[in-house]
């Protein structure tokens, strides 16, 4: 990919000056400013509507963002030789925000509510993202299922006890979200997202949030699985990452969300859907639904002590839950 990924820069009419590794790509310095090139694998109709996007955001909003750049032929994406498909974007020099630090994740929040003032378009139903109602209810059916699955095995190694132990108490958890959220404003809140044309990341972490160099400015990359739907929804990925690695800290919570209000404030049904989402037991459900679509000969030590973290982490979880959004 290196080499056969640096090729296409002559389809843009680009000379690289110097050229870096990183994750599944490689950057460049050019006369016109610094480019990341990766190879593409999406469909060409979403990412020219992405192209879309982003041109509409830079035009409209302080926060940077990875810019897709078309080759001399007016299209996004370049193929070489090989017959391998890539893209260009524009890069940035800085560092990514560290979710260590309370004012990196304090900037990467108002990032977002930047970026969610900006980001709408009309509607395209193939883009529109599955109800959180069917998500949930699918979520639990897979974690009766895998409970199922676990309960008839005659010898379970130690992951599969632990499961056992814990699977009545966070399944609970998960029904009662759904039952609430069924019996919230859900529906209406998103029935107005669709008709405002709102449009979420999809994949908003501190990976894709960057502080650039001139520590004035922030820029926010990798808007692959952008798509329509309740814009909190970016939020509450955020923040969820966020806080577990902060262990549920409920002061860093109101901190996150005060920073994204001095920017953009919630409605009370926005606050609802993130205290309903808060609810849902989700790093419960992605470890055993990843325990039960992998191989169960072998349990990996590190999935164990994510099931041990997620169990001693339990009664935090709660409380930031109960009280966040009060």
């Amino acid at each position: 990919m290196y080499d056969h990924g640096l090729s296409i820069l002559e389809q843009y009419g680009l000379e690289s000056t110097a050229v870096y590794r990183t994750r599944g790509a490689i950057i460049c310095e050019t006369e016109e400013g610094r480019v990341l090139i990766r190879e593409f694998c999406g469909t060409p109709r979403k990412l020219e509507n992405q192209a879309v996007l982003l041109s509409e955001i830079a035009g409209k909003c302080q926060v940077f963002v990875d810019e897709l750049l078309p080759n001399q032929e007016g299209a996004y994406i370049s193929v070489d030789r090989e017959n391998t498909a890539y893209i260009v974007k524009r890069w940035f020099e800085g560092r990514e925000c560290d979710a260590r630090y309370e004012g990196d994740v304090c900037t990467g929040a108002a990032a977002l509510a930047s970026l969610h003032k900006v980001m709408k378009m009309p509607v395209q139903s193939h883009y529109v993202r599955e109800s959180l109602i069917r998500e949930y209810q699918r979520h639990n059916a897979e974690l009766r299922k895998i409970r199922k699955f676990v309960s008839v095995k005659k010898k379970k190694n130690d992951f599969e006890l632990r499961f056992l132990d814990s699977i009545r108490c966070f399944l609970g958890h998960a029904e009662a979200a759904l039952y609430r959220l069924e019996h919230s404003g859900y529906e209406q809140l998103r029935t107005w997202a669709l008709e405002q044309g709102s449009i979420c990341h999809g994949e908003y972490n501190q990976h894709n949030v960057w502080i650039l160099s001139d520590k004035e400015h922030v820029a926010v990359t990798n808007f692959d699985k952008w798509g329509f739907d309740v814009q909190a929804a970016d939020l509450y990925q955020f923040m969820r990452k966020i806080l577990e690695k902060h262990d549920w800290n409920l002061k860093l919570g109101q901190k996150l969300l005060e920073s994204y209000e001095a920017v953009r404030p919630l409605s009370e049904a926005e606050k609802e859907y993130l205290a309903l989402r808060f609810s849902y037991p989700e790093k419960y459900w992605k470890l055993a639904n990843y325990y039960y679509t992998h191989n169960k000969a072998w349990i990996s030590e590190k999935n164990l002590e994510k099931l041990k973290k997620l169990m001693a982490q339990y009664e935090k979880w709660q409380n930031f839950s109960g009280k966040m959004l009060l």
